[in-house]
């Protein structure tokens, strides 16, 4: 058994130790309801969306934009969200194996990366993928402007006929205590998707009683569909960059509260084992004074 000095300096330790994991349980959990708020209210816009989306549905069909173009081919470019810093539980392990998997699925593709997040960015490194480029920059509120860099990219290197499929890996927040890894296609824009999306808002505009409105195309269809096709995918992008930094916080929120749970729990035991160490020690101490005084006598 330990002497009761090691059992002092471990528990001062850990004791140290916990301050730290609370602080940052406490900062984490700030974060993260400001990035859940951030994220909850940009969820909104979607929903409203759904009236404009829903007259543009006769015409989808019709249209000729280079983002709702399929291709066939087999390269492919993968945007890779993931965190900049560590200790936060398996988020980005879980979205790092949801992107292996992908891989795997594909072998005969070829695929390459632009990731946001210096995590994302080392895995991919270190399994030899090629990246374009790596966004490790942005800040801890999100604003749609932050995001735009990497919108553009992307959708530039589609029009110009780069890459075959556009996806996003990023992580879907439900709530502090699950957060589900997602890989989605992003361009081009499927027209089944779209007019998906448009019923599943429609049966929610009806449970909320909205009113569908009508709209007039000014210029003409096609001169608006050149913005909204693109605003739209901007939006998709800024949503997922939302989604998974509220995810990330969520996620680092839980591993520093258990982190502090394990502290002091931890410390519970350790103090026990002191406790037991320095009866022993005194119950040893009194046992040698009574022989020594046996042996006087």
């Amino acid at each position: 058994m330990a002497s009761t000095k090691e059992i002092k300096r471990r528990i001062k330790s850990i004791k140290n130790t916990k301050k730290i994991t609370k602080a940052m349980e406490l900062v984490a959990a700030s974060k993260m309801k400001k990035a859940v708020s951030a994220t909850i209210q940009s969820r909104i816009y979607a929903r409203y969306s759904w009236e404009v989306l829903e007259s543009l549905s006769g015409m989808i069909s019709d249209s000729t934009h280079p983002l709702l173009t399929p291709r066939t081919g087999n390269k492919s470019l993968v945007v890779f969200i993931t965190s900049n810093r560590s200790l936060c539980g398996g988020y980005n392990a879980q979205i790092t194996r949801k992107v292996i998997a992908m891989l795997k699925e594909n072998p005969s593709d070829v695929i390459e990366f632009v990731t946001v997040g210096k995590k994302g960015d080392a895995s991919m490194r270190r399994l030899g993928k090629n990246i374009l480029a790596s966004f490790t920059e942005l800040p801890d509120s999100v604003k749609l402007r932050d995001t735009l860099p990497v919108a553009r990219m992307v959708t530039d290197l589609y029009e110009k006929g780069d890459y075959d499929k556009i996806y996003v890996a990023y992580t879907d927040f439900k709530s502090a205590l699950l957060q589900i890894p997602n890989v989605r296609q992003l361009l081009p824009v499927s027209k089944e998707s779209i007019k998906q999306e448009i019923e599943e808002a429609k049966q929610e505009a009806k449970s909320l009683n909205l009113k569908p409105t009508t709209y007039l195309f000014e210029p003409n269809y096609e001169e608006l569909m050149k913005e909204l096709v693109i605003k739209i995918v901007r939006m998709q992008i800024y949503q997922m960059i939302l989604e998974s930094k509220a995810s990330e916080e969520s996620s680092r929120m839980v591993a520093m509260k258990n982190a502090s749970e394990a502290a002091g729990e931890m410390i519970d035991d350790l103090t026990l084992v002191f406790n037991k160490a320095r009866q022993a020690g005194i119950t040893q101490e009194i046992s040698e004074i009574s022989a020594g005084m046996a042996s006087v006598s």
